[in-house]
């Protein structure tokens, strides 16, 4: 990180010319689980706006709508309103719920239904009741803020089975002004990123056009979002959507300049400090999983087998009791589908409790159990795995398998 990068309070709320609110409304049986949230500009300021969206071909009505709105616009809007508890998805009447989830927001926020980016999370399949949503919209206008508290609200309304809101900001210096970028986001199952499947809004006041916008949001997900697994499973509903305000001061960003490069650092910084936290908090979850594979012959070899790795039943199993069986892992590596020498594979498991080899050349070699056991029962564990072929590296998120997790998908919708 450089030394000008710096985290802040405020999540979304952060960067200048954005307010915030989160509340309950009743679509969650939980009354006291917030389950409405919105994001809103400032007066209405017209804002550059990009998102990127799942790749599952069954599709939440609120991602249609929303690619429709920011094609319209031009890669334009203003808000952001998202609701818990039910996904819209399924649903004859999904695209219509979608639209007038976006027509009420607008009348009562004075703008145009098309300037909205609008979501929704939850059970896929159930009925999106409107009425809940239409009565709670004045309050929520209402409990608009720019405050802290603000920020924190609209974080925890989008929440389903996390356990941990996931908000998150930093300031940073571009064209000699201080920049922020704000986010929010939930994730905690229904995780396996092929492009964005979980929710994340982020918020920044750089000055930036849409086109170099949607590039550089593109570009940094293949390395953050787009390297996370929980459990595989790829989300219908989720995205990554981001807003500017270009209230910051700087010379508009329009080109891959060096500018451009600052602003890719530090949204990529963000990105990937709530991606290590999305997977930190996988449903069930007792630990964080980081495989980094080192010395691959192509990036993309190196993706691969890094996710290939974290996405292992077995090896998240085997994470879980702290057992050091290897052989998982090689088993992981070798399906991979990337061709490599077996012969030159080093393996390394790493916590804050030390280090230890157990595969070298290719060959799993015997190691003091004890010793790790004790590494592998710490709560932030590394797989480090040299491939001895390339120069090129990759690191992807995931978390170990717990019977918590089939506890709590064995009946989420009750």
């Amino acid at each position: 990180m450089e030394s000008n990068i710096k985290f802040i309070d405020g999540g979304v709320v952060a960067p200048q010319g954005f307010l915030a609110s989160g509340i309950h409304c009743g679509l969650r049986k939980n009354k006291i689980k917030k389950d409405l949230a919105l994001i809103f500009s400032k007066n209405g300021k017209e804002c550059t706006a990009a998102a990127v969206y799942t790749k599952n071909i069954i599709i939440g009505a609120p991602i249609i709508v929303t690619k429709k709105h920011l094609k319209l616009k031009n890669g334009t809007a203003k808000a952001v309103i998202c609701n818990s508890g039910i996904a819209n998805t399924c649903n004859p009447d999904g695209i219509e719920k979608a639209d007038l989830m976006c027509k009420l927001t607008a009348d009562i926020l004075e703008i145009d239904e098309s300037d909205i980016i609008v979501a929704s999370t939850g059970v896929i399949g159930a009925v999106l009741p409107i009425e809940p949503i239409q009565n709670a919209l004045p309050l929520l206008k209402e409990a608009l803020g720019d405050t802290k508290e603000a920020g924190e609200d609209a974080a925890t309304a989008i929440m389903t089975t996390d356990t941990r809101k996931k908000e998150y900001a930093i300031e940073f210096i571009l064209d000699n002004k201080p920049a922020r970028i704000g986010l929010i986001a939930k994730g905690s199952g229904m995780i396996e990123p092929n492009m964005a499947t979980m929710l994340s809004f982020i918020t920044t006041d750089v000055d930036i056009s849409s086109e170099i916008l949607q590039n550089v949001l593109t570009d940094v997900i293949q390395d953050t979002f787009n390297m996370i697994s929980i459990d595989g499973d790829t989300s219908t509903n989720d995205m990554v959507s981001i807003m500017a305000s270009g209230l910051c001061g700087n010379k508009k960003i329009i080109e891959q300049n060096s500018d451009y490069n600052k602003f890719r650092e530090a949204l990529y910084i963000i990105c990937e400090k709530v991606s290590r936290f999305i997977a930190f908090d996988g449903e069930g979850a007792t630990k964080l999983l980081e495989c980094k594979i080192i010395n691959a012959n192509t990036k993309q070899d190196a993706k691969k087998l890094a996710k290939s790795v974290i996405k292992s039943s077995l090896v998240k199993s085997m994470m879980f009791g702290a057992d050091a069986n290897s052989g998982r892992i090689l088993c992981a590596l070798g399906y991979s589908g990337i061709d490599f020498d077996p012969e030159k594979i080093n393996v390394k498991l790493k916590s804050s409790a030390g280090e230890i080899s157990t595969c070298v050349n290719g060959f799993i070699i015997k190691i003091d159990e004890d010793k790790a056991k004790e590494i592998l029962s710490q709560e932030i564990i590394e797989i480090i795995i040299d491939m001895q072929t390339g120069k090129e590296n990759s690191v992807a998120w995931g978390c170990d398998l717990s019977y918590e997790y089939v506890r709590i998908n064995g009946d989420y919708r009750s």
